[in-house]
């Protein structure tokens, strides 16, 4: 990403409805595995201008890192409570990869060359029990000059996203797409943006902010999957079997002696 775009990411998103729906799935999932406390530590990977890592600070005790010190200026001009730090996870904060309760990776994936190696090293600092939150784009077909604009390598599809983690020791809580209920729209909108050679919002990019009633009704669509994915994660329902965008929430599984502990531990208490 250029300055261009992450000047567009500062001003629209504390209010475009992408932002602020896919914003209330991540704490809809989050605390339903970890529940809300400044005793979790949350890393926002790639935390781009701060507006996750905002979010995420009044629920948890969180640190936002980003390897453009532009992007971490602009993050610590509109939120100075909250902690941001440049640089590169796990490299630049590798005392608090180990500590972190979640790390999150939310659409920054397709910007790294080597997405492969960036997910498996991070998994190789966190401890036993902690959780990876990823979301991606999703679908190449949906390939636009959005994408270009911002500068990805790469729309994922479910195969090509689970190969991240594959042979890994890691537990699936959930693997699905997202933002499925606008998927037609979104497909036919982009189409077109490749038919015509242009994105729909300003430096090459489709975040232009709707009025306000459209804004709010779009939110209400796509946030509404959050009811869903978590039934999915429950395993009370399937995932999506398509959509704009792919998620993830994995758990590094805690060693075989402590769950011999836990379980020990059990049987004394019962």
């Amino acid at each position: 990403m250029q300055l261009p775009q992450f000047q567009v990411h500062a001003a629209t998103e504390e209010k475009h409805w992408w932002f602020t729906a896919r914003r209330e799935i991540f704490l809809a999932l989050l605390k339903d595995v970890l529940p809300p406390s400044n005793e979790h530590l949350l890393i926002d990977v790639g935390c781009g201008t701060g507006g996750n890592t905002a979010a995420f600070g009044r629920e948890y005790r969180c640190m936002g890192i980003d390897p453009i010190p532009e992007a971490i200026a602009f993050a610590q001009e509109k939120f100075p409570q909250q902690e941001f730090r440049t640089g590169s996870a796990p490299d630049d904060a590798q005392e608090e990869a180990a500590q972190a309760d979640a790390v999150l990776l939310l659409d920054v994936l397709e910007h790294v060359e080597d997405d492969t190696g960036l997910v498996r090293k991070l998994l190789s600092h966190v401890k036993p029990g902690a959780y990876l939150l990823m979301m991606a784009p999703a679908d190449p077909s949906l390939w636009s000059p959005h994408d270009e604009g911002f500068e990805h390598f790469r729309r994922y599809d479910l195969e090509s996203f689970r190969a991240l983690w594959t042979n890994l020791s890691v537990e699936e809580k959930l693997v699905s797409y997202c933002n499925t209920r606008l998927y037609p729209v979104v497909k036919a909108l982009r189409l077109l943006s490749r038919w015509t050679g242009r994105a729909w919002g300003p430096s090459d990019t489709d975040l232009a902010v709707p009025v306000a009633p459209l804004n709010a009704l779009l939110h209400w669509v796509f946030a509404g999957e959050k009811r869903h994915l978590l039934r999915a994660l429950h395993k009370k329902a399937l995932p999506y079997k398509r959509g704009v965008s792919v998620l993830a929430l994995l758990r590094i599984p805690v060693a075989d002696n402590d769950i011999g502990k836990q379980s020990e531990e059990t049987d004394l208490d019962s």
